[in-house]
């Protein structure tokens, strides 16, 4: 299962996985299912979050990406999305760490200087330290396997796993 559409569901599907694409937005899902229909991949799509979704399915791997830092309540959501996780399946949770760094090139970066994304897409106060996600899977049976920094070469247009997690971070989770 990947939450937050099709960014990720398409190439997962592409390679040979079963996939289920969630967003909470309607028009994310609705775009994401016409685009996924012209390049005839079998992704079912629902538009839910986690804590909504109506299925008995079981995933042995769920991709929370980029999400975190949207949310409201993070212990909520990793609970909600570990109900969905097999027993020993894996949950990756790639997020912003709340540091000054991240405000800088997450927010003022990246929305007021260089307008890569809208201003107003993120929130500081939302971001999560890597311990504070850590906890939160630890409480919902979710055991850290691994947690790397991700760093964007601007000059290169390239992103790269090394272990500054300054900025931007990967988790990986397996459920007890």
């Amino acid at each position: 299962m990947a939450v937050g559409g099709g960014l990720l569901c398409e190439p997962m599907s592409r390679l040979g996985a079963n996939v289920t694409g969630i967003d909470a937005s309607e028009k994310n899902i609705s775009v994401a299912k016409i685009h996924s229909s012209k390049k005839n991949l079998k992704i079912k799509y629902y538009c839910s979050s986690p804590e909504k979704l109506k299925i008995k399915d079981k995933f042995d791997i769920i991709l929370n990406m980029e999400i975190v830092e949207h949310v409201e309540d993070v212990n909520y959501f990793i609970k909600n999305s570990s109900k969905f996780l097999k027993k020993n399946g894996l949950m990756f949770v790639a997020t912003l760490n709340k540091t000054l760094k991240s405000y800088l090139f997450a927010i003022v970066g990246a929305e007021y200087i260089l307008r890569w994304l809208p201003i107003g897409t993120h929130e500081w106060n939302k971001f999560v330290k890597p311990s504070e996600l850590v906890s939160y899977a630890e409480k919902n049976s979710l055991k850290v396997k691994k947690i790397d920094g991700v760093v964007f070469n601007p000059l290169k247009n390239t992103w790269n796993i090394n272990s500054d997690k300054s900025v931007n971070y990967i988790a990986l989770f397996q459920k007890n």
